[in-house]
């Protein structure tokens, strides 16, 4: 099929992209939001294809995946053609509710004619979709091979822009842990993140490409997930991929995600930082836990599996 979508969210697109598909992706001339092309911190086939606006109302799409509200209004702007009418659609939400946890209508909620792909089973029961009908289909991740050493006696942590996502994130839980024990931090907006937290100098760590974050954070001894509300963080997959031991709250699908074997979740904030120090000074048990991790996050979480539950979707919305 040839699949119009948006390169919106890097490492699920990486995933996604890797199927049997010609993806479309929208570019324009700045590589905003609304047309950033194919991605220059990953490696993408040669079957993920950019497109300008003006080429794509002439360009042949048997689907579009939707994942954000005004990308209905863009596609109809760019092709002409309506989501659900004109081209068959489908709606990814990758996120939590952002209103009242369980009172939250979903965008698409009064529409029956594009179904709504949630990427775990937490964010499918919170959000009200209405309407809208609703599947699951959980994360696929790239293997990138057993890269943990643990070497280092730190804790790593992946978040982008952790000052403008603040508890929600669990920056705060984050920098707190890091005026106690060794946290280095990943990913963009580790500027603002120096001058929010200058207790943390030296070690913040501005936008990896993909293949160099994941031999950087095998590293570390262990992995740290801080977040509080959001979707299940593909960061924390790819750690467990890379065979890390995992540290975080208790929350969202985190506990679908890590069973006890590959780490502790907790929202024992004194139980967290204990678990640390063990692993800090107990790297054969860190080593443990980092190769259960591993054997869960390649059985669950295998992109084989990912692209197999979207074949299927985009099958029966094409049907």
């Amino acid at each position: 099929m040839r699949v119009l979508i948006w390169h919106v969210h890097g490492s699920w697109t990486t995933s996604f992209v890797h199927g049997r598909h010609t993806c479309l992706l929208p570019v324009v001339e700045d590589r905003g939001p609304d047309g950033r092309g194919r991605a220059r911190t990953w490696d993408w086939p040669a079957s993920a294809v950019e497109l300008a606006p003006a080429e794509l109302a002439d360009a042949d799409v048997d689907v579009v995946v939707l994942q954000r509200p005004h990308e209905l209004e863009l596609l109809e702007r760019w092709t002409g053609r309506r989501a659900g009418t004109d081209l068959p659609a489908v709606y990814v939400e990758h996120d939590t509710p952002r209103g009242p946890a369980v009172a939250t209508r979903h965008p698409l909620a009064e529409r029956s004619d594009i179904p709504v792909v949630h990427v775990t089973h937490f964010n499918r029961v919170m959000w009200d979709n209405g309407q809208a009908p609703t599947e699951v289909v959980e994360h696929g991740v790239l293997d990138p091979g057993p890269l943990y050493t643990g070497r280092t006696a730190s804790l790593a942590a992946v978040v982008n822009e952790p000052v403008r996502r603040g508890r929600i994130a669990g920056t705060d839980l984050l920098t707190a842990l890091a005026r106690e024990l060794p946290v280095d931090v990943y990913g963009m907006g580790m500027d603002q993140l120096a001058e929010h937290a200058p207790h943390m100098a030296g070690r913040l760590h501005e936008n990896y490409p993909q293949e160099k974050l994941h031999g950087a954070l095998g590293e570390h001894r262990a992995y740290f997930h801080p977040y509080r509300w959001t979707s299940l963080g593909l960061a924390l997959l790819e750690a467990m991929t890379i065979g890390m031991p995992v540290l975080g709250l208790s929350t969202t699908e985190a506990p679908r995600a890590v069973p006890p074997g590959a780490g502790l979740l907790s929202n024992d904030l004194e139980a967290l930082a204990a678990q640390a120090r063990h692993w800090l000074n107990d790297p054969d048990a860190a080593a443990a836990a980092g190769t259960a991790a591993r054997e869960h996050a390649l059985r669950h979480y295998g992109l084989d599996r990912f692209l197999a539950d979207w074949d299927r979707i985009l099958e029966k919305v094409t049907a």
